[in-house]
């Protein structure tokens, strides 16, 4: 899998998860929606440890730099 999420795409997943997760498991949310949100808190930390959104490779998207090889 080639990267294709950048740092500051990484950090704000992993906020967004982390938010999502907390959320999720706080209470505050029930039913269908509960889970809903844990799910999405689950794949936004997924993808940003492993670097890689299938979604962005679908959309052609890519906030990763790219070095240049000399």
């Amino acid at each position: 899998m080639k990267k294709n999420i950048g740092t500051g795409d990484r950090f704000l997943r992993v906020m967004i998860g982390v938010i999502a997760l907390i959320f999720g498991l706080s209470g505050m949310l029930e039913g269908t929606l509960k889970w809903v949100v844990l799910g999405v808190g689950a794949v936004m930390i997924l993808t940003a440890s492993i670097q890689f959104c299938p979604l962005y490779t679908l959309l052609g998207i890519n906030t990763c730099k790219i070095k240049e090889k000399k």
